[in-house]
């Protein structure tokens, strides 16, 4: 075997960064959405109000994840009422607000309740004309179909690739792996475009479905990746589990480049905090990244001294088409 060879078997940054220089121009995307306040020395928020997080269920969620405990829903704005969700939308709509992520907790079978909504959905998109990006749980033939048929902009959908993360963490014990790539395949086939996120260590820091859930990504040929590291959150049964290590983690960003040298890999939002958010972000640039979400201060001028023109914009960095 050659060296080339020997230093993809071994996952070398560089062939990674190497692939993305073949495929993708000379620039690095940087997010800062409504989901938080955002300002660095480097980067600032502009428009906090730009793109917000609605949740369909309020706080609620019927598997209350251990790695969640319904943390993440608590800041996003509620409406779980008949009717609210558009209400809600125009007026976000009236103070200048130009996309929104619907989101929400999941029923027992691991679903957001989007069909619920979906008259609302299509009205927020038809009379608000709002960038709509979902997040759906698990996700039926028919919910995909109902998506694509209202015009959402994009579907998220966190992709796990270990039965026993499944059963114990999402606590769902009647569901599989073979269920998430089902709901993938199903967001595919109805010509939605589709952003999976994998979360680095969910199985309380340790990896373990992560290899096959990009394993799926790669099966299902989706052209935008993001990747998330597990953050321990006070309230939750996680709230003391390790971080994963860095060397974990850049082993990830360069494998999952390597394995889709032309999707879009991200950086998502969650990940972190303190000096590990910098070695990450630093890893996502030197893995050949395209974008990452709320970078850490000093980001912009380490990947401006590879080589990368930075760009920001105030929308999710789902909306990685919206930058061409």
């Amino acid at each position: 075997m050659d060296a080339a060879g020997s230093a993809l078997r071994a996952g070398d940054p560089a062939l990674a960064f190497r692939a993305r220089q073949v495929n993708f121009p000379d620039e690095v995307d940087f997010f800062a959405p409504g989901l938080k306040h955002y300002a660095t020395p480097e980067l600032v928020q502009s428009h906090p109000r730009a793109w917000l997080p609605v949740s369909l269920t309020g706080s609620g969620c019927a598997l209350a994840c251990d790695h969640c405990k319904m943390q993440v829903l608590r800041p996003m704005l509620s409406a779980p009422t008949a009717g609210g969700l558009y209400e809600l939308c125009r007026n976000l709509a009236q103070t200048g607000t130009r996309g929104v992520l619907i989101s929400g907790g999941s029923d027992r079978n691991g679903e957001v309740p989007l069909l619920q909504h979906i008259e609302e959905i299509a009205r927020v998109k038809r009379d608000l004309g709002l960038r709509v990006v979902v997040h759906t749980g698990l996700a039926t033939p028919e919910t995909a179909r109902a998506l694509r048929a209202v015009g959402v902009d994009g579907a998220m959908i966190d992709l796990i690739g270990s039965d026993s993360t499944i059963h114990e963490v999402y606590h769902l014990p009647h569901r599989g792996v073979e269920d998430f790539e089902a709901s993938l395949a199903a967001l595919k086939a109805a010509g939605l475009r589709v952003i999976p996120h994998i979360v680095l260590g969910l199985h309380y820091g340790e990896f373990r479905g992560e290899f096959e859930a990009l394993r799926m990504v790669a099966r299902q040929r989706v052209e935008t990746l993001v990747l998330v590291v597990l953050t321990p959150l006070l309230g939750t049964p996680m709230a003391g589990a390790r971080v994963p290590e860095i060397e974990e983690v850049r082993g990830f960003f360069t494998h999952a480049r390597l394995t889709l040298p032309e999707a879009r890999l991200l950086l998502g939002c969650a990940r972190p905090m303190g000096p590990i958010k910098t070695d990450i972000d630093r890893a996502a640039i030197d893995a050949g990244f395209n974008g990452i979400a709320f970078p850490a201060d000093g980001i912009v001028r380490y990947a401006t001294d590879r080589g990368l023109k930075p760009r920001l914009f105030e929308f999710c960095c789902s909306l990685t088409w919206e930058t061409d």
